[in-house]
């Protein structure tokens, strides 16, 4: 599991599973990670995904084993783009398949939209609008952060998060897990990053895309769901069941199995990954 360094300020940890036949030419999935998590969080996609691809799940700038940053760092959505695709040239990958979850699914939808020569197809998972409201709440939520701390907020949410039929030991396991981020790095990302507008983007979007929610996700419903899934040409929406909106933790095999057939069935005049 290496480091690269990125920049000055950034050494990014990332790992790289790779299960397939070694005569074989596998194509790259990238992961994109939520806020409060790290690489880590895609432990159960890697069985399903690293015997067909070779899947690198970097941690975040801030989060996980990568450099932590200050409160005060200007964070971007252009910003975290090129640390990936930094990342990526790095390894030596021009193109791949890119997946996000969570906030990460609009990084990931950013990520498509302005760097196209990358991003060969996109799966956006349990990801909130182009336009998230919420963001009158950030003052709140940075006291939160401050004075109660980010496991008290992690496990405020985590019925919502992880839905009504996750197991009370994951959800201890997940609270805990979330609670790790820098306190820094998690005011920083709350006040610059999980409110970014990025409605410009999606019609901007020309990879084969595949967005998958939940029946009754508390990010948006299906319908405010489908409303921008739309304005992506040929893109497709997959519905499952169930109240979670971390919908990568929640039905981890079910979409990563989603992920394969829908790679498998992208367009053959699509430029396959490296």
């Amino acid at each position: 599991m290496p480091n690269v360094r990125i920049s000055t300020d950034l050494e990014m940890h990332y790992r790289l599973d790779d299960f397939a036949d070694p005569w074989s030419t596998p194509e790259t999935i990238l992961l994109l990670h939520g806020n409060a998590e790290s690489g880590a969080s895609w432990y159960r996609w890697v069985p399903v995904l690293a015997r067909r691809f070779r899947v690198v799940r970097p941690d975040m700038r801030g989060f996980g084993e990568s450099t932590p940053m200050p409160r005060d760092f200007p964070w971007t959505l252009d910003r975290i783009i090129d640390d990936y695709c930094a990342l990526m040239d790095s390894i030596g990958v021009a193109r791949f398949h890119l997946v996000g979850a969570k906030i990460a699914g609009v990084i990931a939808r950013a990520f498509a939209a302005r760097r196209p020569e990358r991003v060969v197809t996109l799966t956006v998972v349990g990801s909130p609008p182009p336009l998230r409201k919420g963001a009158d709440k950030i003052p709140d939520l940075t006291r939160e952060f401050e004075t109660l701390g980010i496991a008290h907020w992690a496990r405020r949410n985590m019925a919502g998060r992880l839905g009504d039929d996750f197991p009370p030991e994951g959800i201890e396991w997940w609270t805990r897990f979330m609670a790790r981020t820098p306190l820094s790095t998690e005011i920083g990302f709350n006040e610059r990053i999980n409110y970014s507008d990025i409605r410009a983007d999606i019609p901007r979007i020309r990879c084969p895309t595949l967005v998958i929610t939940t029946e009754g996700s508390g990010l948006a419903s299906v319908e405010e769901t489908r409303e921008w899934q739309r304005q992506i040409a040929g893109s497709r929406l997959l519905v499952l069941p169930g109240n979670s909106y971390h919908v990568a933790a929640s039905h981890p095999e079910v979409c990563a199995r989603a992920v394969c057939d829908f790679i498998a069935e992208a367009p053959a005049s699509s430029p396959r990954a490296q």
